[in-house]
């Protein structure tokens, strides 16, 4: 009895093993797919369109354009950098300093802030969904560490660029621009660039087409952050349209 119990442990076990060899591939197979194959959408995207599907809304409108980078205005791209991930070229994935300051200042303060990089938030809009909690974060941490392995930094923040949501039903920079802008995002100047990064932290309460006092400062504080930086922090490879 004992021998068959321990075998049937033994092959349960054997049996979750593979199966989470499985998924790994698989997870990884999409990944390196992604890092020459334009996503066809993103969870987020699913997300919002289930969303108003559920709540009845028939003027939804989804908007999202792929462009590649060479396509998107260094503008763009040094924004979002210096409003989200100012040591993006730097890291591998995470930066521990920043998650540490977030969960410091997080402990006494009732907004709840995040220390996540790009490539963190890349992972998330494309593959998970917005709600904080440790499987979450967890599933992040291994499709960052994946996003890290299998592409490199212009491809992570061309996708990113691509996907993130700068309003309803807006996604990636290039719908963003023409809804806001009417013009290709190729043609972004740095403060049309700035006020969209602006946005970012709340896109759906934050509006680039009307923007608050809090977002307009923002983006003067973006704008001076692409000032100070330079091209330091945005190196020749991450814009190639320059």
């Amino acid at each position: 009895m004992a021998r068959n119990h321990a075998h049937r442990e033994f092959s349960v076990g054997r049996f979750i093993v593979k199966m989470a060899l499985v998924v790994l591939l698989s997870v990884s197979g999409a990944v390196l797919a992604m890092r020459w194959v334009p996503p066809p959408t993103s969870a987020f995207m699913l997300r919002a369109e289930f969303e108003a599907w559920r709540e009845g809304r028939v003027d939804f409108n989804l908007r999202q354009q792929w462009v590649g980078l060479s396509k998107i205005s260094p503008a763009a791209g040094q924004a979002v950098l210096a409003a989200e991930d100012q040591s993006f070229i730097r890291h591998h994935g995470f930066n521990f300093k920043a998650i540490a300051q977030a969960f410091k200042r997080n402990q006494n303060s009732k907004r709840i802030r995040g220390g996540s990089t790009l490539s963190q938030q890349a992972a998330k809009n494309l593959f998970l969904y917005p709600q904080r909690n440790f499987f979450r974060k967890s599933l992040e941490a291994g499709l960052t560490i994946l996003l890290e392995l299998l592409w490199d930094k212009p491809r992570i923040l061309e996708v990113y660029l691509n996907i993130v949501q700068f309003g309803d039903g807006i996604y990636g920079v290039e719908a963003a621009s023409q809804a806001f802008f009417k013009k290709s995002a190729a043609r972004l100047e740095p403060s049309e660039a700035a006020l969209l990064a602006a946005v970012l932290p709340n896109p759906l309460k934050l509006r680039a087409d009307n923007p608050s006092a809090y977002v307009l400062k923002r983006r003067e504080w973006i704008l001076r952050q692409m000032r100070q930086l330079g091209e330091e922090y945005y190196p020749p490879e991450l814009h190639p349209a320059k």
